[in-house]
């Protein structure tokens, strides 16, 4: 298998460590579509020669991106892209945007949508417990493959949301269209074991547990926007953080 050659610019003047320059710009490039599941990537000896780097540099990217799960390496075939997952940045976007811009189909089930109480989702919204909120469930996929079950609540003022439009596009851009523009975010990641439910809903096999997301997204003035709950099945799902030193 002839391995794919990437674009990479290294620039010797950033501060930016050499290996994390490399790293960043080939999982880039498996982010976008042109490293594929399974295409052989080079070698580190191939690597470090045609960029007039280190092997230590080299290896050090090569091993951060088998860590973040974009790679894998097998003896007697060499590194290859790993089977396809889901590597979501952190950053606030939209599942559904994020799937179409990596050349993903995502697809949309709604299960429920309906005015109901939330304790937790009306403390985020700073309203009263007993306030009647839009609680929306739906089922993610992803290439056909069940991927999340993703429980949102938007405040009473963007009730007029339908599962027509919810299933056509991202909840997202359901929101830009009303001017409830999510700009900023509070989000915690975790893990824990699915529900039952959950479990079949996303064709759960075994004891795996499920990643899990909580995000209250707010507008450019401040105001709660969304309030989130979802769960993920891990074997399809990525969440990636760059780290700044402060």
């Amino acid at each position: 298998m002839a391995a794919r050659q990437v674009t990479v610019r290294i620039d010797r003047t950033s501060p930016v460590p050499l290996w994390h320059q490399l790293a960043e710009q080939l999982g880039g490039a498996v982010r976008d579509g042109v490293l594929a599941p399974g295409d052989a990537v080079e070698n580190e000896l191939d690597l470090a020669s045609r960029l007039g780097l280190s092997r230590p540099t080299v290896r050090r990217a090569m091993q951060d991106l088998v860590d973040r799960g974009l790679l894998v390496r097998r003896r007697g075939i060499g590194t290859t892209v790993a089977p396809t997952r889901v590597h979501r940045r952190a950053e606030l976007s939209s599942l559904h945007d994020d799937l179409l811009r990596t050349g993903r189909t995502p697809g949309t089930t709604v299960l429920s949508l309906e005015m109901t109480r939330n304790e937790e989702a009306a403390a985020a919204f700073e309203l009263p417990s007993e306030t009647p909120l839009l609680g929306i469930v739906r089922l993610r996929t992803v290439d056909g493959r069940p991927l999340a079950v993703l429980h949102n609540w938007l405040p009473p003022g963007l009730s007029d949301l339908t599962a027509e439009e919810l299933e056509a596009t991202g909840l997202y851009a359901a929101l830009r269209t009303r001017g409830a523009v999510p700009v900023v975010a509070r989000q915690s990641v975790g893990a824990r074991m699915p529900t039952p439910e959950e479990r079949r809903r996303l064709a759960l096999k075994g004891t795996k547990p499920v990643l899990t997301m909580a995000r209250t997204a707010f507008g450019a003035h401040g105001e709660p926007v969304e309030h989130a709950n979802h769960c993920y099945d891990a074997d399809g799902y990525t969440l990636e953080m760059t780290l700044d030193e402060r």
